[in-house]
């Protein structure tokens, strides 16, 4: 019987610490999934580890290895190659609470159809902690975007997709560059579909000094052509307020100057809030060189 969910995770030098990941999910109560290692150009010993879980056969795992590309062009090769009927990231750095898997999976057989995206759930410190907010009681599906803009939540929170869904609108990856924001993807799901809400612990987080969150000032200055493609995106959206295009628009200046661009405001999708946006827009391209 196929399975159904892919548990994939990305993995860049993190021998370290991929142990936890993989020992949760041998700890699952539900065995019906994958899981799927996507090796972005290590140098390390994570090829050899992962052999040696391969080798213990108490979970399935698929290994794959790519010239380093950053964590969305680990994105775009695992929704190439999941065959799955569902996919959740779960970081390297990250975990999953042992009855994780059973509820994805008895959530969705439950509730589940092609009228919605996926389901969203809850990220947890080790402790137990929700990470932000939890997700509305009241409200059984939703768009990602609104439950941020309107229904108050906050804090990452861990998204599980139709792997039909996650196929389309692949990253681009752009030369030297290794950042582009992963939401873009799932906002653009957002146009067309609602995601069912489901008010459990789905995955334990560790935020770890060498993680992308920690180190977004830096992603930000050395990532330019990634973030302007991802603000003007953002702009694009069609159930988006001015006022969220209006900081789109600045972030898309600052980038914009950092990777020398002058044809910029004619690029861009709100060139009117995009001029007004210019003072404040340079002002951030500042900070960023000071603080970065």
């Amino acid at each position: 019987m196929a399975k159904i969910l892919t548990v994939f995770t990305p993995a860049y030098n993190r021998a370290y610490c991929l142990h936890e990941c993989y020992e949760s999910l041998v700890r699952q109560t539900c065995q019906d999934f994958v899981w799927m290692v996507i090796d972005d150009g290590s140098t390390d010993n994570t090829r050899e580890l992962v052999a040696g879980w391969i080798a213990e056969k108490k979970i399935e795992i698929q290994y794959f290895w790519q010239e380093n590309q950053g964590m969305h062009g680990a994105h775009n090769s695992a929704y190439e190659l999941i065959e799955t009927e569902l996919n959740v990231c779960i970081d390297s750095d990250d975990s999953m609470p042992e009855d994780a898997v059973e509820k994805i999976i008895s959530f969705w057989r439950k509730h589940g159809s092609e009228k919605v995206s996926g389901i969203v759930g809850l990220d947890v410190y080790k402790n137990g902690e929700v990470i932000g907010t939890k997700l509305p009681e009241a409200v059984e599906t939703s768009t990602l975007f609104d439950l941020y803009s309107k229904h108050g939540v906050t804090g990452d929170k861990k998204l599980v997709y139709r792997t039909e869904l996650t196929k389309y609108y692949p990253y681009p990856v752009f030369e030297n560059e290794k950042y582009v924001g992963l939401a873009y993807k799932y906002y653009k799901l957002d146009e067309d579909f609602e995601l069912l809400i489901l008010n459990e612990p789905l995955c334990i987080v560790e935020y770890l000094p060498d993680g992308s969150s920690l180190n977004m000032l830096r992603q930000y200055r050395k990532n330019p052509r990634g973030f302007a493609f991802y603000r003007v995106e953002l702009m694009k959206l069609p159930f988006v307020s001015t006022s969220y295009k209006f900081r789109q628009a600045i972030h898309y200046v600052s980038s914009s100057i950092l990777m020398r661009n002058r044809s910029f405001l004619k690029e861009a999708p709100s060139k009117l809030l995009t001029l007004l946006a210019m003072p404040l827009g340079m002002m951030l391209y500042v900070y960023v060189l000071v603080k970065s």
